[in-house]
């Protein structure tokens, strides 16, 4: 049974006290925060494995290369890898996987007159990466979204053309909650003879996604958003299109052999693992992921969509408020963006954290083209998680209430 009140107490930051008050955190799609469990597993390899990898024959040399190893394997089977080593590379973030693939690939496979098509709903992460090829002649195209922030897929089928090598999407909207059909995507972008890369940032911490049934060749997602330390991340990508990727970085531990005139690649995913990673954080992300795995990725989706019905449904019943996104939480994440009336997401925010330490977002969630798209400059968002309860909603809502007294609005 899924028992919020005893999740809560592997989380220790969360009995903390802001401002003198009980630490109501809300802003999940940005960073979640960590258990014990994962917080003891960091901590642990440095009392008792710290070492480099895949250098020394000693002892501590080979426990951490195989804990290092034994994570990228558990990454690539939490989201459906036929190869769950081979075509699980792990990066700082997704950002930096968005960043692999269109130098890897991008740089090498496009050309002049090529096209990649995006959507507006993106996150920086998932244009700017394609923006560098525009110097190269490659055209970028942006799928535009319907008036509850659902994408259109009939603007996607026109805008699909011959010359369009590369479909590029978010899985669920990190400013509208909008869950796209993937499958359905993908499925789109195949029949075009097109490749299909997926954002899976803010779904795969809070829902099953395999990337064989949704037909991904890429994938991005970050571990800080589902449990694990901030600078661990992955990049799913199917094995032969890794084969054919050049590395994006150069240097030890990707490298086959190396002789003054040419050097060889060593074999996936250190190829594109150049230098000394990060095996704390990696060890810290498979503890993460064993904490999610005993969730339950299905109780972990049923209790988001709940959270997220009680929200919309109480942030509806405040006179003056406009919600982004749909209003079904069956077609969106555990995430809620909203204004109150025409006061500025910043003062909400602000009053929110220093009168009711509730945590929530304001600004543009690094999707510029998104808020300008919705004609706004700016929007607050709460974004939930497994330990968030519906008792902080309503400390949510009694700040907002008291927001607007305040403010006289």
């Amino acid at each position: 049974m899924y028992n919020v009140d005893k999740i809560r107490e592997d989380f220790p930051i969360l009995k903390r006290k802001v401002h003198g008050r009980q630490l109501v955190y809300l802003d999940n799609a940005a960073s979640t925060q960590k258990p014990i469990q994962v917080i003891d597993a960091w901590t642990n390899y440095y009392k008792e494995h710290n070492s480099n990898v895949h250098r020394g024959v000693h002892a501590l040399s080979q426990e951490a290369s195989l804990m290092h190893e034994e994570a990228h394997v558990k990454v690539g089977k939490f989201v459906g890898a036929k190869n769950p080593m081979e075509e699980t590379v792990f990066v700082r973030n997704a950002t930096e996987a968005a960043n692999i693939v269109a130098y890897g690939w991008g740089m090498h496979e496009l050309k002049a007159g090529d096209e990649v098509l995006s959507t507006v709903m993106e996150h920086h992460a998932n244009i700017v990466p394609w923006q560098f090829l525009k110097d190269r002649g490659v055209k970028i195209n942006f799928v535009d979204i319907d008036s509850e922030g659902n994408l259109n897929i009939e603007d996607m089928k026109e805008k699909l053309t011959k010359k369009t090598r590369l479909v590029t999407c978010v899985h669920a909207s990190n400013v509208l909650g909008t869950i796209n059909d993937a499958k359905e995507i993908g499925k789109i972008a195949h029949d075009n003879g097109s490749l299909f890369m997926l954002d899976g940032s803010q779904s795969v911490p809070h829902m099953q996604v395999d990337v064989k049934k949704l037909g991904c060749d890429f994938m991005i997602f970050s571990g800080h958003k589902m449990l694990a330390p901030m600078g661990t991340g992955a990049l799913y990508a199917k094995k032969e299109i890794l084969q054919k990727m050049h590395p994006f970085l150069g240097g030890g531990d990707m490298i086959h052999e190396v002789t003054l005139e040419k050097s060889t690649w060593n074999d996936l995913p250190w190829k594109f693992e150049a230098g000394t990673p990060d095996v704390g954080g990696s060890v810290a992300f498979s503890a993460a992921i064993d904490y999610l795995n005993k969730l339950g990725m299905d109780n972990v989706r049923k209790h988001e969509k709940e959270i997220t019905k009680y929200a919309i449904d109480k942030l509806s019943g405040i006179g003056g408020m406009n919600i982004f996104g749909p209003k079904n939480e069956e077609k969106r994440s555990g995430l809620v963006a909203f204004n109150v009336g025409e006061l500025h997401p910043h003062d909400v925010a602000g009053i929110l954290d220093s009168a009711y330490s509730v945590a929530i977002r304001s600004g543009q969630h690094c999707a510029h083209p998104l808020s300008a798209r919705l004609g706004q400059t700016s929007t607050n968002r709460a974004s939930f998680y497994v330990y968030n309860t519906k008792q902080e909603i309503d400390i949510l809502i009694e700040g907002i209430l008291k927001v607007k007294e305040i403010l006289g609005k």
